[in-house]
């Protein structure tokens, strides 16, 4: 069995990992059972616990802390690769960094709830290298293959 090497931004980040009753929580049992590897970089390891200590969440800082450690513990970090093939500009910069993860990462998917990823997904400029695709859609395939 092909494990699959996955890029989860921030957002689904926190409904797999902050949001213990997230409809996506099957997501984060792939990557708990070792049949997704996650892939992150420290940048967006840095990008998840600020967001954590968001006040809206009201996460007490041992709970953002065991949250965050618990992620960088189930993921892989990635470093730049060399050579890599160029990507196109997301257009909210603080997104780029996931396209460039799950290209150095050689990730089969990127799942991202973002319009602006998911416009480049749509222009199909990247799909020799990965998938941008919605938690939505990661869910059924995932449903679809167990069942």
């Amino acid at each position: 069995m092909v494990t699959q090497r996955v890029v989860f931004d921030t957002n689904v980040l926190l409904s797999l990992w902050a949001f213990a009753d997230s409809r996506y929580a099957p997501l984060r049992g792939e990557v708990e059972a070792g049949r997704w590897t996650a892939l992150t970089r420290t940048d967006c390891l840095a990008e998840f616990r600020r967001v954590l200590g968001y006040p809206r969440f009201r996460l007490s800082d041992a709970r953002q802390e065991a949250l965050w450690a618990d992620y960088a513990a189930a993921s892989i970090c990635v470093t730049a690769a060399v050579d890599a093939p160029p990507l196109p500009r997301c257009q909210d910069r603080d997104d780029q960094k996931f396209l460039e993860v799950a290209r150095d990462g050689q990730a089969h998917c990127l799942v991202t709830g973002d319009k602006l990823l998911l416009k480049l997904a749509r222009r199909q400029k990247m799909q020799h290298l990965f998938r941008i695709i919605t938690p939505d859609v990661a869910l059924a395939e995932l449903q679809a293959h167990c069942g």
